[in-house]
Parts: C-alpha cells; structure tokens; sequence
C-alpha cells in the first residue's frame, strides 16, 4: 500500500489524504525504470510502474472507471478525490488487440479499492511484446504535485 498526500493549495495548510494500493502484485519500480520514453520522461504524468509477479489487476482506489480501451491494454479512472490514474498494462500491448486481457467492469462502472477490474495472461503476452512493465500514471497533477516512492509507498506532494 502506499500514501498520497495533496495540498489543496498554497494558502490552506490541511491536505486531502488518499491510499493507494498496487494495481498489480510485484516488484514497484520508479516511472524513470519504464524502458519506454513516454513514461519514463513522465509525458504523460507522475506515476510508478510495477513489473508485475501475477495477472490480476485491481483499482488502486475507489472511484470510477472513466475508458477501459477497446484492446484491452490500457484503462483510466478518476478516485473519489478527482485525480485521474492511467494504468496501461506492458508496452506495446495494444498490438495484441484484446488477446490475453479479461475485464471485469465498463466505462462508468463505479469502484472499491481492491476490486479485480482485469486479468491479464502474462505467459501468453509477454513474448509477443517488449515489456509487461505497467505504468500507473496520474494524469493531472498540479504543477507542484509529483510522485515520491519511499519503500513501498507513493506519496504525492
């Protein structure tokens, strides 16, 4: 599980608390560790990434499932809180069109932390494409927020 923390501005001192727990099990890695530039240079946003040890995806929060991607690849959604999280699974994945991913809920769908939103067959993707390290990015971060990884926990400040 990890921790973010964000202010809601620079007058106010009090800040909205939200945990996350790991989308995927596995070993949690810097965003700058995603052998892919969009990533790992953060253009997308701030993020981690897990190289993931099993192929089930649950919500890292509760909230709502904004698109979940017609191949399957890749979803975003928005926590109870307003910040928007994508989660694209592996790189290059949306090649494989659907193959190897299950879902679990559709646009709209209404989340609990820990929910199982995916199961992803990673024996039988990850030969087919350059990496199953999955990005979990937070798309709209004010321009003082960033992502800080300490141990086994995010927090955003």
């Amino acid at each position: 599980m990890f921790k973010n923390l964000f202010k809601k501005n620079k007058e106010e001192k009090t800040a909205t608390s939200q945990n996350y727990i790991q989308p995927l099990q596995g070993k949690l890695l810097n965003i700058s560790e995603v052998p892919d530039p969009v990533f790992s240079q953060k253009m997308m946003g701030d993020g981690i990434a897990i190289d993931p040890s099993n192929g089930v995806l649950v919500a890292p929060a509760d909230g709502q499932i904004m698109n979940i991607f017609p191949t399957k690849h890749a979803l975003s959604m928005t926590d109870n809180n307003g910040k928007e999280i994508l989660i694209h699974v592996g790189l290059d994945t949306v090649t494989l069109k659907g193959e190897g991913f299950t879902t679990f809920v559709k646009d709209g769908d209404k989340v609990k932390q820990g929910q199982k939103l995916m199961e992803i067959d990673f024996d039988a993707i990850k030969s087919k494409v350059p990496s199953i390290i999955t990005p979990m990015v937070f798309t709209n971060l004010g321009e003082s927020e960033k992502v800080v990884i300490e141990g086994n926990e995010i927090k955003i400040g």
